[in-house]
């Protein structure tokens, strides 16, 4: 790995850490209407938090956060609303907007 990829890495999970940037990550993630990149890009964010950090926080078994976050990943919902409530997140439903 290039020195300028782990950078970015870095950085990206540095910013991370915010919740306004977590939220817009994921909700662009979401835009995809693809689950494995909402996981991917959830992954991201919990890496940027401490996935054993937020097991603990979460009272979720670390092997099953690390699984739910997976690319075959299918998180229940509890389980998903208990991880962004650890990431200062929460899930909202809009109405679609017109094309």
């Amino acid at each position: 790995m290039s020195k300028a990829s782990v950078n970015y890495e870095e950085g990206l999970l540095q910013d991370l850490k915010d919740p306004e940037e977590a939220a817009a990550y994921l909700s662009a993630a979401l835009e995809e209407d693809s689950q494995e990149a909402f996981l991917l890009a959830l992954r991201d964010v919990a890496a940027a938090h401490g996935l054993a950090q937020l097991a603990r926080e979460t009272s979720l078994n670390r092997e099953n956060l690390y699984r739910m976050l997976s690319q075959k990943g299918n998180p229940q919902l509890l389980s998903l609303t208990l991880l962004l409530d650890a990431l200062g997140l929460r899930l909202s439903v809009q109405p679609k907007r017109a094309a």
